[in-house]
């Protein structure tokens, strides 16, 4: 009895530890600030750097846009948010409603 108590006890623990919130990942980001003063965290997303992770203003919320055609530079979108980066630059923006978040958002 002694035992199964135990083995109960281990179980609970080994489940409460695994219940700790893991942080947003903070490595690796490109840190941009726009001139409405929007903070924009993007890297890619992969080796091949096709997809791009974009963060808004610091918070855990990730999108994760995929590349779209386009005439300059290049355009990433996930059907809500786009960025579209050109040299050392980028401009981000709602898809659906076509709200301008920042323009000329680049390293501060």
């Amino acid at each position: 009895m002694k035992s199964v108590v135990a083995l109960m006890a281990l179980v609970l623990m080994a489940g409460c530890a695994s219940l700790k919130p893991t942080p947003a990942p903070t490595d690796n980001w490109t840190r941009w600030v726009c001139d409405s003063q929007a903070e924009v965290l993007w890297r890619f997303a992969d080796a091949s750097q096709e997809e791009v992770d974009v963060r808004l203003g610091g918070g855990d919320q990730v999108y994760r846009l995929k590349p779209e055609p386009g005439a300059s530079g290049a355009l990433y979108s996930d059907g809500v948010l786009a960025l579209h980066t050109k040299g050392d630059e980028g401009l981000v923006y709602w898809v659906a409603t076509n709200d301008l978040i920042g323009r000329g958002c680049k390293a501060p």
